[in-house]
C-alpha cells in the first residue's frame, strides 16, 4: 500500500510532454513557400517536438509566437497581418503565465496575411555615387520589410569603402499607411570623415603571443597611412592566419578616429599548438606500403618561423624495385622583405630503387615565395645536388646548380582533398647547369592541369579531368639525374599498369625514362551517400625519348572503378585498375590511400 500512494503521488507531479500536443499552422490564400517559412519560425512547433517539454514551455512558446511569425510578416512585406494563436482554445495572449494549464493538448495557429504593402518612399540619403542598393528597395516594389535592413548596410558598405570607416545610420523613419497600403522608408547616414589606416595595436589578453609584436605587425602588413578599406583591412587578418602560428586571429577598428585623420586597428590573436605531428599510408599491389610522416615546429625563433622534417619510406612488400627512403627539412620566414614573402631554406637525403635505376641523392638550397593572390601563388630558388646513378647505362655520379621556378593557380572549391568544382593548374620550371663534364646542362618543364564539374541535386556527380605534361631539354639522358626523367605507369600517372613500366628501350634490354612525357585522366564520381562515393575512372600516358615528343615513344593505357569513404581527413580511396593493353602484366591491381586520385 505504502507502495502504491508513493507511485500515485510521483506520477502527479509528472510535467505532461510535449508529445500530447498537436500544433497546427493555418495560412488563408498563401503562396507556395509561405506556411513553411512561419513554421521554421514558430518555437511552439520546436518545442512541441521535445519529450520534456512541459504546459508551461509550451505557452511561453505560443505567446513568443506572436512577435516571431509578425517578423515574418514584416519581412515578406505583409504589415497589416492579424495572428491567432489558441492555447486549447484560448487566446495565448489573454492567459496570464502563472497560470498556465496543467496540460496543453493542442495549439492552433492562423495567420491572415492581408493586403501586401509596397514602397511609398524608398530612400537612404547621403549615398556615395556607386553605391548600388537593392533592386526591391524603390517606390511601388514590394515592401519587404529586410531590404530595409539591406539597404541601410549598402550604403554605409558603400562609404565604407571609400575610406569613410565611420559611416553609420543616424536616423531613419519608417511608417506604414494602412489606408493606402504603402510603407515609407527614410533612412538618413552619416558618411564622416575620409580616415587612413593608422598603427596595428597588438593587444594582449589571457596569454600572451610567443610572437614578437614587431613580427605579428610585419606579417600582417597593415598599409599605415593608405585609404581606409575593408576589403584591405581583411588581407592582415588572413596573412596572420595563413602564416600557421596562430590560431584565431581578431582584428578591430578603433572607436575614435585619430586628429590626424588615420584610424588606429587592434588585433587579437591566439598562438596555435607549437608542435604537430602528422602521418600518412598508401597501398598498392605492386608497388606495396609506402609510410610518410613529418613533425612541425611552430614559431622556432619566436617571429612565426615554421620547421618542418618529412620522413618516407616506400616500396615495403612491393614488387616494384627496393625500397625508397626519404628524409628532408625545410624552415620557412614569413614576411621576408614583404608582407607576402617568405623565404625558405630545404635539405633533402633519398634513395630511390626503382625498376629501372637506382639514385642517391642529396639536396640543399633556398629561395623565396610569393602569394600574388587569393588564387595565384610562385616561388623561385636554388639549390645544389648530387646525384649517384645506377642503371642500364651504368653507374655515374651528377652534380648540378638548380634554379626551380614555380606557379601554382588553384581555384577549387569544397576541399582540395575532394575538390566539386573548379580548376588546379601547377607549372614548374626548372632549368639546371652541371657543374662537371659528365652533368648536362637544360631545363624541365612539368605541367599539371586538373578541372571539376559537378551537377545533379547537391553536387551528386562530379566529373574530374587531369593532363600532366612534361620535357627535358638541352641535356642528354645521361647527364640528367634519373628521377627528372619521366616514367609511366602506376597511381599518380596510369593506374591498371605497373609502376614505371613505360619508359624508353634504347636498345634490347637497356630501358631509361624518356625526356617527354604526357598522361590523361577522367574520372566520374557519384555520391551514393553523404560518407560512400562511387567512382569509375580511365587513364593513358605516353613517353617519349626527345624533349618534343618525337624519336622513340609509345601509349599504355589503363581503367577501373574504385569507392570513396569520406572522413574528417579527406575521403579514403580503394582503386581497382586494369590495363587496356594486351600482354601488360596482371590483370588488375589495386591501390588505396587517402584523398582523391587528383
Amino acid at each position: 500500500m505504502k507502495h502504491s500512494l508513493f507511485a500515485a503521488v510521483f506520477v502527479a507531479f509528472l510535467p505532461f510532454g510535449a508529445h500530447a500536443a498537436k500544433v497546427t499552422v493555418t495560412t488563408p490564400n498563401a503562396p507556395e513557400g509561405f506556411n513553411e517559412k512561419l513554421r521554421s519560425a514558430s518555437l511552439s512547433l520546436s518545442t512541441a517536438e521535445r519529450d520534456d517539454a512541459t504546459a508551461q514551455d509550451l505557452l511561453a512558446a505560443a505567446q513568443s509566437d506572436y512577435a516571431r511569425l509578425i517578423g515574418v510578416l514584416y519581412a515578406e512585406g505583409y504589415f497589416g497581418g492579424v495572428i491567432t494563436i489558441r492555447v486549447d482554445g484560448k487566446e495565448a495572449a489573454s492567459i496570464p503565465p502563472l497560470r498556465a494549464p496543467g496540460q496543453v493538448r493542442r495549439i492552433d495557429i492562423t495567420v491572415d496575411r492581408r493586403a501586401e504593402f509596397t514602397f511609398g518612399t524608398a530612400r537612404v540619403t547621403p549615398l556615395h555615387p556607386r553605391t548600388v542598393l537593392p533592386d526591391g528597395f524603390a517606390t511601388g516594389k514590394p515592401a519587404r520589410g529586410d531590404l530595409i535592413g539591406e539597404a541601410a548596410r549598402s550604403g554605409v558598405d558603400g562609404w565604407r569603402a571609400k575610406g569613410h570607416a565611420k559611416a553609420a545610420v543616424t536616423d531613419q523613419s519608417i511608417t506604414a499607411d494602412h489606408a493606402r497600403k504603402t510603407l515609407d522608408a527614410d533612412i538618413t547616414l552619416a558618411p564622416g570623415p575620409r580616415l587612413r589606416f593608422g598603427a596595428l595595436i597588438v593587444q594582449e589578453t589571457g596569454r600572451p603571443s610567443r610572437v614578437r609584436p614587431s613580427r605579428i605587425r610585419a606579417i600582417a602588413g597593415l598599409p599605415t597611412g593608405k585609404a581606409f578599406s575593408p576589403d584591405t583591412l581583411n588581407q592582415p587578418a588572413t596573412r596572420l592566419r595563413r602564416s600557421g602560428a596562430f590560431r584565431s586571429v581578431v582584428m578591430t577598428e578603433a572607436e575614435t578616429p585619430n586628429p590626424d585623420g588615420t584610424l588606429d586597428i587592434t588585433t587579437r590573436v591566439v598562438d596555435a599548438k607549437r608542435r604537430r605531428i602528422g602521418v600518412g599510408a598508401e597501398l598498392s599491389s605492386l608497388e606495396g606500403l609506402t609510410l610518410t610522416g613529418f613533425w612541425l615546429h611552430r614559431n622556432v625563433l619566436g617571429g612565426a618561423e615554421r620547421l618542418r622534417f618529412d620522413g618516407m619510406i616506400g616500396g615495403i612488400g612491393g614488387n616494384s624495385g627496393g625500397e625508397d627512403y626519404r628524409l628532408g627539412v625545410r624552415y620557412d620566414r614569413p614576411a621576408t622583405f614583404s608582407p607576402d614573402t617568405s623565404l625558405f631554406l630545404q635539405a633533402s637525403i633519398e634513395e630511390s630503387d626503382e625498376p629501372d635505376y637506382r639514385e642517391r641523392s642529396v639536396e640543399i638550397g633556398g629561395g623565396l615565395s610569393h602569394i600574388f593572390s587569393k588564387y595565384l601563388t610562385a616561388e623561385a630558388g636554388l639549390s645544389y645536388r648530387y646525384s649517384e646513378i645506377d642503371d642500364d647505362l651504368g653507374s655515374r655520379s651528377l652534380q648540378h646548380l638548380l634554379f626551380p621556378l614555380r606557379a601554382t593557380w588553384d581555384r577549387r572549391r569544397a576541399s582540395a582533398l575532394n575538390p566539386k568544382s573548379g580548376q588546379y593548374v601547377d607549372l614548374t620550371l626548372t632549368p639546371f647547369l652541371g657543374l662537371e663534364s659528365q652533368s648536362g646542362s637544360g631545363a624541365r618543364l612539368f605541367a599539371d592541369a586538373r578541372t571539376y564539374h559537378s551537377i545533379g541535386e547537391a553536387d551528386r556527380f562530379t566529373f574530374a579531368a587531369r593532363a600532366q605534361l612534361g620535357s627535358v631539354a638541352g641535356a642528354e639522358v645521361t647527364d640528367v639525374p634519373a628521377d627528372m626523367l619521366f616514367y609511366s605507369g602506376g597511381a599518380d600517372t596510369v593506374r591498371g599498369q605497373a609502376y614505371q613500366s613505360l619508359g624508353v628501350e634504347l636498345s634490347p634490354g637497356v630501358t631509361v625514362g624518356g625526356r617527354a612525357f604526357m598522361a590523361f585522366s577522367g574520372e566520374l564520381r557519384a555520391d551514393v551517400t553523404n560518407t560512400i562515393q562511387a567512382v569509375t575512372f580511365a587513364d593513358t600516358g605516353y613517353v617519349a625519348q626527345d624533349a618534343l615528343g618525337t624519336g622513340k615513344g609509345e601509349w599504355h593505357s589503363g581503367a577501373g572503378f574504385g569507392a570513396r569513404y569520406m572522413t574528417g581527413v579527406g575521403p579514403i580511396r580503394v582503386d581497382i585498375a586494369t590495363p587496356l593493353d594486351s600482354g601488360a602484366g596482371k590483370d588488375f591491381e589495386l591501390y588505396i590511400g587517402i584523398g582523391q586520385a587528383f
